[in-house]
């Protein structure tokens, strides 16, 4: 009996001393495992942390992370701006452009070519005045436009100024209102002097030149479009040139 509580007891130990050593494995976290800890890659180099030092470092990893997301947005961002360059605005049309000038037969071929382009009302043709001096008009300004000068002529009538009409055709003195046309300057003076009396206070007195035999078409609202067929066509009229007109 003595001898089996004996054996019993040195079998306890081995086992006991066993355990302790780590060659039975382990049941908790904080045992001891010589061969695994041997078998790990360069076990010298781990390093214990403290769990606040491990939180720091967790935190430091996300903003990294989310500064990084934040740089692609934004680079991403200003290529799309790049990319997405505005298309430039297409040229306003010019108000009125002239091409002179012609003699008589040279502005009927230019009016041939021109016929295809069908631009109607938005094209007329003028004779350019000469170098003399033929009459004096008493008259109003241009106005800008044929209402603004209805406008003018019912204030001549509302002071008693009856001689009077709206310049409707093509000249410089369009949508003015003429108040007589003289042979004379000191004609034209006199009326102007009338006229005065009366209450017009805007009238003046121009020199009218006499017609030469050159003509002139002008060309209202002209897209960049039509501008550059209008050079096609005067680039076979070397003698002509293009200008701004009113």
């Amino acid at each position: 009996m003595l001898k089996f509580i004996f054996c019993s007891l040195l079998a306890v130990n081995a086992a006991l001393f066993a355990y302790g050593q780590g060659y039975l494995g382990h049941f908790s976290g904080n045992e001891r495992e010589p061969q695994r800890l041997q078998r790990q890659l360069n076990p010298k180099d781990l390093t214990l942390v403290s769990s606040e030092r491990a939180h720091r470092t967790e935190a430091s990893a996300t903003a990294v992370a989310a500064n990084a997301a934040t740089d692609t947005d934004t680079d991403a961002a200003t290529a799309a701006a790049a990319g997405a360059t505005p298309a430039a605005k297409p040229a306003p049309p010019l108000a009125c452009v002239e091409i002179g000038s012609f003699v008589l037969a040279e502005a009927r071929r230019f009016e041939a070519r021109l016929a295809p382009l069908q631009l109607g009302d938005r094209q007329s043709r003028r004779n350019l005045p000469g170098t003399e001096v033929s009459s004096y008009i008493v008259h109003i300004p241009p106005q800008g436009s044929k209402e603004a000068a209805d406008r003018k002529a019912a204030e001549l009538r509302g002071l008693g100024v009856t001689n009077y009409y709206v310049i409707s055709d093509n000249s410089p003195l369009r949508y003015g209102v003429s108040l007589g046309v003289f042979k004379t300057e000191g004609a034209a003076q006199n009326q102007l002097a009338m006229l005065v009396k009366q209450g017009v206070r805007t009238a003046r007195v121009t020199p009218r030149m006499s017609g030469s035999r050159l003509l002139a078409f002008q060309f209202r609202d002209v897209a960049p479009q039509l501008k550059a067929d209008l050079d096609k066509i005067r680039a076979d009229f070397p003698n002509t040139d293009l200008r701004t007109c009113r």
